[in-house]
């Protein structure tokens, strides 16, 4: 061990200073140097550093803490982590390890080249999908933001009639991310992510999202060339809610439903914009109020229907993959037990979350 300041001068021994440590293992007690620099006035441990201690819990005590707050609420925490590893660790303390780290994920996830290396170096189609789940926070329930770019495999070529049945292949590598701020602010995170992963042509990109209107406004600024999609079932989810205002009877909702799905999934638009249209003068005013309604949130979307072409490509036609990081990247951890949050600190917690679901986990805790 080196017993001199980085200014050159000899490092002065204060005495042996002990302490409690906590470790995977469980609670032992640390001895060690005290040394200080008199003409600098630094000081402290030398042996913490070797040792890789950080404060009150050795690194591999950080990370289970950390995976169980990313897993359960702060008590719980604290209960199972005595349960499972017999440590003993205050619901208070839990909170200000998961605080500490998850910043330092939300650091490693924006400027760690490791953090990226994996997606670089993958092949395969580039996806990028966005929505927003709302978060109870101190100020009010608030939307939280989420945003992934993944890679995966063309699928077999598939005909619209097998669009809900033809296997699509999981992704092979996914970056996440997720914030409660401004869409604006949001949308300049696709740009830097798309720097930052290698993904210079935004034509090479697809866009994969439900019909929000921030999110297209955000992708006309900072993915433009991307080729958009408007993810299918929610698509087919506003057909349907028309098919039942146009029709009270079981069998003539099912069939007009399977005639627009069909027409939707083969000819896009102007099909559909046709089909709904059909005899509309001797609609009641309730029934033209809906088809209206239903072109008037498809119409924006007359290029992110082009359904047909892409099954026939084997690409991905729906955003299943943002609906599934909502429900468990934030809403399984973020929205459990009633949990009100500081934006600051759920913000932290989502770093946390989001290299979590990514699987980036082992690496986080391997280049850190």
């Amino acid at each position: 061990m080196s017993r001199v300041c980085p200014c050159g001068q000899p490092l002065r021994n204060r005495g042996r200073k002990a302490r409690k440590l906590l470790t995977a293992a469980g609670e032992v007690k640390l001895a060690r140097g005290y040394f200080e620099c008199i003409p600098c006035l630094q000081s402290g441990y030398p042996l913490d550093e070797r040792l890789g201690v950080d404060g009150r819990y050795s690194r591999n005590a950080q990370r289970l803490i950390s995976l169980a707050a990313a897993s359960w609420s702060y008590d719980i925490s604290s209960d199972r982590l005595e349960e499972f590893c017999g440590l003993k660790v205050s619901d208070t303390s839990i909170r200000k390890v998961a605080q500490e780290q998850g910043a330092a994920a939300n650091e490693w996830l924006r400027t760690e080249p490791d953090a990226v290396k994996e997606f670089r170096e993958e092949q395969g189609q580039i996806e990028f999908t966005t929505d927003g789940t709302c978060v109870n926070t101190t100020e009010g329930w608030r939307e939280m933001k989420v945003g992934i770019f993944s890679k995966r495999d063309l699928a077999e070529p598939a005909s619209p009639e097998e669009w809900d049945s033809r296997a699509l292949p999981a992704p092979k590598v996914r970056i996440a991310f997720a914030a409660i701020e401004k869409s604006d602010d949001f949308g300049r995170r696709w740009k830097a992510w798309r720097k930052r992963l290698g993904l210079p042509d935004t034509s090479a990109i697809t866009v994969l999202a439900d019909g929000a209107r921030w999110i297209w406004e955000e992708q006309v600024k900072h993915l433009r060339d991307a080729d958009g999609v408007l993810d299918v079932f929610h698509a087919l989810e506003h057909l349907a809610a028309t098919g039942k205002v146009l029709h009270s009877d079981s069998q003539q909702l099912k069939l007009w439903c399977e005639q627009a799905k069909d027409i939707l999934l083969k000819a896009g638009y102007r099909g559909i914009e046709e089909f709904v249209q059909q005899d509309f003068a001797t609609l009641s005013q309730t029934q033209q109020a809906s088809v209206n309604g239903l072109l008037h949130y498809l119409a924006p979307h007359q290029h992110h229907l082009n359904y047909g072409e892409r099954l026939a490509t084997g690409q991905s036609i729906g955003s299943g993959q943002i609906e599934g990081a909502c429900k468990n990247l934030i809403g399984k951890r973020l929205k459990a037990n009633a949990a009100r949050w500081k934006v600051r600190r759920v913000n932290r917690m989502a770093g946390l979350c989001s290299i979590m679901y990514t699987n980036h986990w082992k690496t986080y805790w391997q280049t850190t």
